[in-house]
């Protein structure tokens, strides 16, 4: 059971920090949130940090290893999540007479109002005894509260690959709405990848502007692939 003492600190756009009993909290107190720590840039720094323009916030989402870059990739193609915070929060609290603190790395909102807290750490660190105490004393006191819970570790990564290229096509602002929609249309029946850009280089205009439509229509999930096997010409895709 979640206890009575945990609070959540939370930084907002205008600096302030509100503490707020993380039985209480909802979605709506991150309104205003910003990430908890700075996002930094610096020469021979160790971890790799950086700036990912998410096509789901439509806005940057910072991350703060490659690890962190890998798994919000995943979290921006996946159609379920329609919010994403970085370091949403400091939480604290007792966890049997020992004080803890922690800042996940991720909160996602899923269009059915659930929400699920993340933190992305290597496999090699899962096997640290005070990394799985903090872990579980944080999935305790989330899943308390009713929030699910996840910890990610390194993805399989040729369905990373896939979508790490399908993400160069994930800029709507850069299509035009009404090709996109003829080009779903075109593709209603299961074809290959080059198949699919053919049918689509009449709407399109040009062969690499079909292809660069057909990828994006695999971004948004409007087409389906199998993503566990690259990505290729013979690719068979899916009307959704």
């Amino acid at each position: 059971m979640s206890s009575a003492a945990s609070m959540i600190r939370i930084r907002s756009v205008q600096g302030h920090v509100d503490v707020v009993a993380l039985a209480d909290a909802r979605l709506g107190v991150f309104a205003a949130a910003v990430p908890w720590r700075e996002f930094r840039w610096y020469r021979r720094q160790r971890h790799f940090s950086g700036s990912y323009w998410s096509a789901t916030m439509r806005a940057p989402v910072g991350y703060e290893s490659r690890l962190e870059y890998a798994n919000l990739l995943l979290c921006d193609f996946d159609p379920r999540v329609e919010w994403i915070l970085s370091q949403p929060f400091l939480m604290e609290g007792d966890d049997h007479g020992t004080t803890r603190k922690h800042i996940p790395d991720y909160l996602l909102s899923r269009p059915d109002g659930s929400v699920c807290v993340v933190d992305v750490k290597p496999a090699a660190k899962l096997q640290i005894p005070a990394v799985l105490d903090s872990l579980d004393w944080t999935r305790r006191e989330v899943e308390a509260h009713g929030w699910e819970y996840r910890v990610c570790s390194e993805p399989d990564p040729v369905p990373l690959a896939n979508v790490q290229f399908l993400a160069g096509y994930r800029r709507g602002f850069q299509f035009d709405p009404g090709q996109v929609d003829a080009a779903a249309d075109v593709l209603g029946a299961p074809v290959t990848f080059g198949e699919a850009v053919r049918a689509v280089t009449p709407i399109a205009g040009e062969p690499p502007f079909a292809r660069s439509l057909v990828l994006h229509l695999l971004w948004t999930q409007r087409l389906r692939t199998n993503l566990s096997h690259l990505l290729s010409t013979t690719s068979v895709l899916e009307p959704t």
